[in-house]
């Protein structure tokens, strides 16, 4: 179902980005590399960028279980200006999560960036960087200041049209950039009324907002203004805001929710309950029928299903309908994504 689309806008903004693609272009691709110089949060992730269409590929991105895409790997990006997307994907994910996305935007005329968030990333899970939520939003904030300033892709990027989508605790990322704030009273007294809720059994897991000096630091304004629009994938996390901040969000907000049942989360409570507090009429929401948590990964391959089942039983969950199921899934979202940026 859909809520508040905007349909003449959207067809302007797909007719738009016929200007982006008029040219063909493969998929470029660099490493993305931020040191921290104050401490230990190092970001590191991937750019993906027009190249010409006639740049050598190969895959990028996959192995036995998902599918790669193709890259030109540190190929030379084509000249212009375009627009710059950065991605936040979910809880113990990472920087290739969203790369089937980033593929698409780029055959749209984008830059697109993603960085593995310290602490709550596949591949870094020190207890101290997952207790600090807050510094995920700055992780995307930072990002932003790189590559609009020191990067090579500095001079491609327009920096008017800046955007970010997230998926799960990247769609929480997403909400805080936006301007959403962290209640602590709040979400202390829903946890305690809903004590099996999600959320709250991964936050108190991680001592999250558990000290004073933390519950002050999570509740610190953590917007960035430069972003011009979001798509929010299957948040976790709405309970966390403050329903005030949420209703004075001043930019445009795609929203994503997946009724089908697999990850825990409670519609409900997160991205239906994101959309009635936030403004109607800079909200877009979208609920596929058959849509579900873990449709915004990659396509699966022909034999991820049974390497799940066979070597990670638990989680061989996230490659049902993940093949040709999950590819027109991909096709829609980017196209809706695409053209909900390109109208803002």
């Amino acid at each position: 179902m859909t809520q508040n689309i905007r349909l003449a806008a959207l067809m302007s903004a797909l007719l738009a980005s016929t200007a982006f693609s008029a040219e063909p272009a493969t998929t470029g691709m660099t490493p993305l590399e931020i040191r921290d110089t104050d401490g230990t949060r190092h970001l590191d992730g991937f750019v993906w960028y027009p190249t010409a269409a006639d740049a050598p590929t190969e895959p990028a991105h996959g192995n036995a279980v998902w599918e790669p895409i193709r890259v030109a790997p540190n190929a030379a990006p084509s000249q212009g200006t375009y627009p710059l997307v950065v991605l936040s994907h979910g809880m113990f994910g990472n920087a290739r999560n969203q790369a089937w996305l980033a593929e698409r935007l780029v055959a749209e005329g984008y830059i697109v960036a993603a960085i593995d968030h310290p602490g709550t990333s596949t591949f870094q899970r020190d207890p101290d960087h997952q207790r600090a939520l807050w510094e995920r939003p700055k992780d995307i904030s930072r990002t932003i200041d790189h590559l609009t300033g020191a990067h090579a892709m500095a001079g491609l990027i327009d920096p008017d049209r800046i955007y970010m989508a997230g998926h799960s605790l990247g769609g929480f990322t997403a909400v805080a950039l936006a301007g959403g704030r962290f209640d602590a009273g709040t979400f202390d007294a829903f946890c305690t009324a809903m004590p099996d809720d999600l959320v709250c059994g991964i936050f108190d897991r991680w001592d999250v907002a558990k000290s004073p000096e933390d519950r002050r630091a999570i509740a610190q304004d953590l917007s960035d203004d430069r972003i011009k629009a979001f798509a929010v994938f299957d948040l976790g996390g709405t309970q966390t805001f403050s329903t005030d901040s949420l209703g004075v969000i001043e930019t445009p907000m795609l929203v994503y929710g997946a009724p089908v049942t697999n990850s825990g989360l409670d519609l409900d409570v997160e991205s239906r309950a994101l959309v009635a507090a936030l403004p109607a009429d800079l909200t877009t929401y979208i609920e596929p029928a058959g849509l579900a948590h873990f449709d915004f990964l990659g396509v699966c391959t022909e034999n991820g299903l049974a390497i799940l089942k066979e070597e990670e039983p638990d989680d061989a969950f996230v490659c049902e309908e993940g093949r040709e199921a999950r590819r027109s899934e991909h096709a829609q979202i980017a196209s809706d994504v695409a053209a909900f940026f390109d109208s803002h």
